[in-house]
């Protein structure tokens, strides 16, 4: 297994091991994607037998750095070099308190270090010592899980998950990123312990889900989420969206798969956080506003508004950034239906001068959720929508172009408008300029100085001013 430790800097920290005459690995995720053969992070965890705060200080001094950072509490220590974070432990075994995912450490052996780690996969160790240099230590087959996709815990699932309750979230994270399956005694666990997730942070637990919600496939994560039982303390939103009713032989479709898709669909075309996240609340507000109307069938009225308003809970639940991130996604959910009435043969450009309006420069996500939006498996209906949009896209460049209407700023402005009629701010000029504003979005006038100069006097005089003489 030297190809896993092919890096100069593992040289130098064997160098340091051998000096300071202590048994010292690299382990964790790096050993991990360097046998996937996926790109490997930039933080490499190592573990000594012995201080790894004196193993750290050695190294940096090898590398010729002054400065590392030290952990005392936790007896770690970390070096910086070039692009690389080095993380240096030694190794310890853990007890745990019932109340607590914060352990009690004591110095221990590799066993029982390996012992400690949530996963098989995250529990293999390589040799940097000069007598067994680039050799495996696997003692609980991560190799074999690799090669069979499988997420197992070391030892007994339900200790290792009560111990760090925060470990049944990274397994299912880890499913979702590498595409494997929690092995199904590991997943029974969680199913019989998920109650421990309470004594999370939702910090913490908002962490894990973001690195779902950017996996290349979500709903692996998400439907995980789900069926474990978990998704109940943190999102009860979706799952509400779950299931089919009928009333008079007329059915609504599953919103909450639909929703798992129109995640996977929007995954393919951005890695936008926030962006995904709005494609999985976009219909959250369908639940609330369901209705049946014999004749009609069922609606769903305002959806999208009362979805965009249930976005602010969920975001200060989970401790997500209550700021340009959040109104953001309520944009966007808030939104997400106005490209479909553009599509209409009927709609003028008012429409389309309208939606570059209020989406301004996220106009374009807003075309990608409603694009990620169409699920339906008729492939002859989904070419159909998706033209449509083709449709809405060309329509919006072309307002655009002539209307400069994204991120619109009025062509004449307050100071201008007290400046030809003589008057101290007050409401006439507010008025004035929505009623420009509003000529330009309905297309009376063009978006330029000129004309709306002239709107604004026409106004004014109706309002009772008169322009400065």
């Amino acid at each position: 297994m030297k190809e896993i430790i092919d890096h100069t800097i593992f040289k130098v920290i064997a160098e340091a091991a051998d000096e300071l005459q202590m048994d010292t690995y690299v382990v964790g995720g790096y050993v991990r994607d360097k046998i996937l053969g996926r790109k490997n992070s930039k933080d490499i965890d190592f573990v000594s037998v012995g201080s790894g705060i004196t193993l750290a200080k050695l190294v940096a001094k090898k590398l010729g750095r002054s400065k590392i950072a030290v952990f005392k509490n936790f007896g770690t220590a970390q070096v910086k070099y070039k692009d690389l974070e080095l993380e240096f432990v030694g190794a310890r075994k853990e007890s745990y308190n019932r109340d607590s995912r914060k352990p009690i450490v004591e110095d221990g052996t590799l066993d029982d270090d390996q012992k400690r780690r949530d996963f098989t996969i995250n529990a293999m160790a390589v040799s940097l010592n000069a007598k067994n240099y680039g050799e495996l230590l696997d003692p609980f087959g991560g190799v074999s899980d690799l090669e069979n996709k499988i997420i197992r815990t070391p030892l007994d699932p339900h200790i290792t998950y009560s111990d760090d309750p925060l470990r049944m979230m990274r397994a299912i994270r880890f499913a979702s990123q590498l595409n494997f399956k929690i092995e199904e005694k590991s997943f029974q666990a969680i199913l019989e312990t998920k109650e421990r997730i309470d004594i999370i942070s939702k910090e913490r637990v908002s962490d894990e889900l973001n690195k779902i919600m950017l996996s290349p496939k979500p709903s692996v994560g998400l439907r995980l989420f789900y069926e474990s039982g978990l998704m109940e303390y943190f999102l009860p939103e979706i799952i509400a969206l779950k299931g089919v009713e009928e009333v008079d032989g007329q059915l609504h479709k599953d919103n909450f798969y639909h929703t798992l898709q129109v995640v996977d669909n929007i995954s393919e075309t951005t890695d936008n956080l926030w962006l995904r996240y709005a494609a999985l609340f976009h219909d959250i507000g369908k639940p609330v506003t369901k209705k049946f109307i014999k004749g009609t069938g069922w609606t769903f009225h305002n959806h999208e508004f009362v979805g965009s308003k249930m976005v602010f809970k969920i975001f200060k639940r989970l401790k997500l950034p209550l700021s340009d991130k959040l109104k953001y996604v309520q944009k966007i959910v808030r939104m997400s239906s106005r490209p479909i009435a553009v599509t209409d043969d009927q709609a003028t450009d008012s429409a389309a001068r309208r939606l570059l309006f209020d989406a301004g420069d996220d106009v374009n996500d807003l075309m990608l959720l409603c694009e990620a939006d169409i699920t339906t498996q008729n492939k002859k209906k989904k070419a159909g929508f998706l033209e449509n949009f083709k449709t809405v896209r060309a329509r919006l460049k072309e307002v655009e172009e002539s209307d400069q209407i994204r991120n619109f700023q009025p062509p004449v402005d307050g100071a201008e408008i007290m400046e030809i009629f003589n008057i101290p701010p007050g409401r006439e000029i507010g008025i004035i300029k929505e009623f420009i504003k509003e000529a330009i979005l309905e297309g009376s006038i063009k978006n330029n100085h000129e004309e709306a100069l002239a709107l604004a006097v026409e106004k004014g005089k109706e309002l009772g001013l008169d322009t400065k003489q």
